[in-house]
C-alpha cells in the first residue's frame, strides 16, 4: 500500500532547503511513498490534505506560519501524521508560535563558535569539532540501534528542550574561557516525541548538504523518516 509524504521547504537559504530536501527524495520514494512538495506552510491549514499524509518532512528555517496553519500541522500530528526533519529546518521554525515549539519538543539556542582569533566572519565560525553520543535507549531504538558514537565538524546545536522527548543521541558543548558558561552542556542531538497517535522525529545535525551526506547522519535521517510515519 502506497503512503503519502508531503514534503514542505523554504524559509532560510542558508540551509538549502530545495537542495537538501531532495537528497531524500529518491529514499522516500524507493520506500513506498508517494511524495508532494510544497513551499508554503499554509498546507497544513488544509484538514483533508493533511488527513491523508502519512508523513510531513519540514526544512523550513525561521520563517513564519499562520495560527491556521500550526493548528493544522498539530491536528494531524495528533490524528497519526508524522513529521521529521533536521537542523533548522524543524527546531529554528517558526520562532513566534509557541504552539509550534511545544509540538517539537526542542528550539535552537544557538552554536558555539570558536575562539575570537578564528573567527572570520563566515559560517565556518561555528564549524566545530564534536562528538554525537549515542544514548543508551538510542543503541537499542530502530533509529539509531548499530550506529557508535560518531564525529562531526559543523555546527554544534544547543537545544532548550523539555523532558517529554526520548533522546536517542547527545552533543556536549565544553567550558571555553571565551564563553560565558561554567559547566558543560549537554544538548539533545537527535530526538523522538510521542504526540497524540502521531511521531516527530529531529536530528540537529544537518547544517550543510555534506553533513546530510555523512554515512551516519544519512542513516538516522532516512531511519527516522521512516519511523516517523504512520
Amino acid at each position: 500500500m502506497t503512503r503519502t509524504a508531503l514534503v514542505v521547504r523554504g524559509g532560510w537559504e542558508g540551509h538549502h532547503p530545495i537542495e537538501a530536501t531532495d537528497l531524500f527524495l529518491p529514499f522516500l520514494r524507493s520506500s513506498g511513498f508517494d511524495v508532494t512538495v510544497e513551499d508554503d506552510p499554509q498546507v497544513y491549514a488544509d484538514a483533508d490534505r493533511m488527513a491523508a499524509t502519512d508523513l510531513v518532512l519540514q526544512s523550513m528555517t525561521m520563517s513564519q506560519a499562520s495560527h491556521e496553519a500550526i493548528r493544522g500541522l498539530r491536528d494531524a500530528v495528533a490524528a497519526g501524521t508524522g513529521l521529521a526533519g533536521w537542523h533548522g529546518g524543524i527546531a529554528d521554525s517558526f520562532r513566534a508560535s509557541s504552539d509550534y515549539l511545544q509540538l517539537v519538543g526542542g528550539q535552537f539556542a544557538t552554536h558555539p563558535s570558536k575562539r575570537p582569533d578564528e573567527v572570520h566572519g563566515d559560517q565556518t565560525d561555528n564549524y566545530l569539532d564534536h562528538t554525537v553520543e549515542i544514548t543508551d535507549l538510542g543503541r537499542t531504538h530502530d533509529i539509531t540501534a548499530g550506529i557508535d558514537d560518531f564525529a562531526l565538524t559543523t555546527e554544534q546545536y544547543w537545544v532548550l528542550h523539555d523532558d517529554l522527548i526520548d533522546v536517542l543521541a547527545t552533543t556536549t558543548h565544553p567550558v571555553q574561557p571565551y564563553h560565558p558558561w561554567h559547566r558543560p552542556i549537554t544538548s539533545p542531538a537527535v530526538w523522538t516525541r510521542d504526540w497524540g497517535q502521531g511521531r516527530v522525529f529531529v536530528s540537529t545535525p544537518g547544517h550543510s548538504l555534506d553533513v546530510l551526506q555523512d554515512a551516519n547522519v544519512r542513516t538516522i535521517i532516512e531511519r527516522g523518516m521512516l519511523w516517523a510515519a504512520r
